[in-house]
């Protein structure tokens, strides 16, 4: 059985979904010892006050400071950072630097470490396309 992780890095950390994650795991009882939130921007007003939480703004598609993050080590990413959709669309460069280059630089620095952590990439229900049945799980069919 693999150990928990207990010093995880999370991108996208200030979003909606970083937050829920983050407060998920520190309520879940688990050995967490150091919770990462890496985002663009950052309102530390709406972090949860835990010693075990710190944050660090930072473009990720800048390998030398997407390889800072990596320096303190780390056993887990949950990899929730990205320009969805509509804003995509209107800017690709901005989505292509953000969905494509990002997601490499940190899957190569994750990989430089040498201790390989756990790598937890979320995506969305786009990617199934047209109509959704009403539960998707891992046999859903892609329609993009």
């Amino acid at each position: 059985m693999t150990a928990f992780p207990s010093r995880i890095l999370i991108t996208g950390g200030a979003g909606f979904l970083g937050q829920r994650l983050t407060r998920a795991l520190l309520a879940s009882g688990q050995p967490v010892t150091e919770i990462l939130l890496v985002d663009q921007l950052i309102d530390p007003r709406q972090l949860p006050a835990d010693p075990r939480v710190r944050s660090v703004q930072a473009d990720l598609a800048d390998g030398p400071q997407i390889t800072r993050l990596f320096a303190g080590g780390c056993d887990a990413v949950v990899h929730l950072a990205a320009v969805v959709s509509a804003a995509a669309e209107a800017d690709f460069d901005l989505g292509w630097r953000v969905n494509w280059s990002a997601t490499q630089l940190l899957l190569e620095a994750a990989r430089a470490t040498g201790r390989r952590p756990r790598f937890v990439f979320a995506s969305s229900v786009a990617v199934f396309g047209g109509e959704l049945p009403a539960v998707v799980n891992d046999t859903t069919a892609l329609y993009p």
